[in-house]
């Protein structure tokens, strides 16, 4: 059953307004007798446990073969640390 009330009652019923509206009643706020505005309740997306939110993309990514080869370590290091073979670099460590 639909419920409609004008917008100064609206203002001072807000609350319930909303109760009813979000228990599936269909609620309309009216001007001047005319309807301008549903209120509605808003849907939100539970996620379905943790596997809602982590492993979502299991089985969409895909690895390039060599993803974890030493060339390819190798090469991350340098990008990170640099081509300085003279000292071994501080991971982690701020400089003294």
């Amino acid at each position: 059953m639909a419920v409609t009330a004008n917008i100064h009652d609206a203002k001072t019923n807000l609350s319930k307004l909303i109760e009813r509206a979000v228990a599936g009643e269909e609620v309309i706020i009216a001007k001047a007798g005319k309807p301008v505005v549903r209120l509605q309740p808003v849907e939100i997306a539970k996620p379905k446990g943790r596997r809602g939110i982590l492993g979502s993309r299991r089985g969409q990514i895909k690895y390039a073969p060599d993803w974890d080869s030493p060339e390819t370590n190798a090469e991350i290091e340098r990008l990170f640390y640099g081509d300085e073979a003279d000292e071994p670099p501080l991971r982690g460590f701020a400089e003294e």
